[in-house]
């Protein structure tokens, strides 16, 4: 990789970092806009047309909140806390192909921060990492209330991560990598994996959920049991880092399902419309745009489909909670493997 590929490289990696910034900023907008909408109210409508500044009205009232730290907290784990959250959830999209390739210059330029041959190993060990910034800013704050709400979050993360790893083994037998993008490219066209995995996909949806911590699974921080949960000692903008980062681990899990179950940038009739120009390199470039355009709007989709069900569903119990994820989610995803593997050796029989 010469330097002129390099500086491509950095400015999509800036691009990405960019985008999914500003996308977690103005979840918080729609997530309320949302809200009144199923709660028959007007929602944000004060700061700036259509209350469109609301997320900078917001952003600026936690940098001006009093910075506090309890006396008895442990100072250096009580900031390292949101830290390790916010970091965590920032290097998570790295390896998501967002498009196909594009021509510029003559140069091939692919829509990827890092492809790696173990891309879907390097997000769950990316996120499994998470609940250490949850379980610290816990624990740091010498609060009852916040260690257990850390420690729900902990067992809760772990729980459902063994469930969505396994309903991930079906795909990966299918597709026979761990690389996104062969994933992604194995689903050309109108190929997707939805198709052949429904409840491997039913099962990874549940899971993230719970690994986001959202409703009905925001055991972590239900007020009304735990007062704030894990950050219940938090302000300012160590605070605002948590909820971003709740925003962001959306994001992101929206756009592993879509590359994962729904075919990521691919969409039908891709090669037709390709194959409309008669300049090879127009009509690549075109194709990957529009795929990256299609791939934003399965995410856009997903994340209002978070926001829908927080708004709709009540919460779990706790025990609800973990016989869920241990009791039904991890049978069903061992015997979606079994169903996958026998239809594997079916298809090899008949054809």
């Amino acid at each position: 990789m010469d330097s002129v590929d390099l500086i491509y490289k950095a400015i999509y990696i800036l691009v990405i970092f960019g985008i999914t910034l500003l996308i977690a900023t103005y979840s918080t907008y729609f997530e309320r806009k949302i809200a009144a909408f199923i709660q028959d109210r007007v929602g944000p409508n004060r700061a700036g047309p259509m209350g469109l500044l609301q997320p900078l009205a917001d952003a600026g009232k936690l940098f001006f909140k009093e910075e506090f730290i309890p006396g008895k907290a442990n100072k250096v784990l009580f900031i390292l806390g949101p830290g390790i959250a916010m970091l965590v959830a920032s290097m998570s999209s790295a390896v998501i192909p967002f498009g196909d390739m594009l021509i510029v210059g003559g140069r091939e330029v692919y829509l990827q921060a890092i492809e790696v041959n173990i891309g879907v190993l390097y997000i769950f060990g990316v996120v499994s990492l998470g609940v250490y910034g949850l379980m610290i800013g816990g624990w740091a704050s010498n609060n009852k209330f916040s260690l257990l709400g850390a420690i729900r979050a902990a067992s809760q993360n772990i729980s459902y991560e063994l469930a969505m790893g396994l309903s991930l083994i079906a795909v990966l037998m299918l597709s026979g990598s761990l690389s996104l993008r062969v994933i992604a490219e194995q689903q050309a066209g109108f190929n997707w994996n939805i198709w052949y995995q429904p409840l491997g996909f039913l099962i990874f949806l549940v899971c993230a959920f719970a690994e986001t911590n959202r409703t009905p699974f925001d055991l972590p921080e239900s007020e009304a049991e735990l007062i704030g949960g894990y950050h219940t000692e938090y302000s300012s903008m160590k605070l605002g880092m948590y909820l971003f980062a709740e925003y962001i681990n959306i994001f992101v899990v929206s756009a592993v399902m879509s590359t994962l179950y729904f075919g990521a940038y691919n969409f039908p009739f891709m090669e037709n419309l390709r194959n409309a120009f008669s300049d090879p390199v127009l009509g690549n470039n075109v194709v990957t745009l529009v795929g990256v355009a299609v791939m934003f709007a399965k995410i856009f989709a997903f994340i209002f489909f978070f926001m829908w069900v927080r708004w709709t569903l009540p919460r779990f119990r706790y025990d609800q909670l973990m016989k869920l994820g241990w009791n039904i989610l991890i049978p069903l995803a061992i015997l979606n493997i079994l169903l996958t593997g026998g239809g594997i050796l079916l298809k090899d029989y008949l054809f």
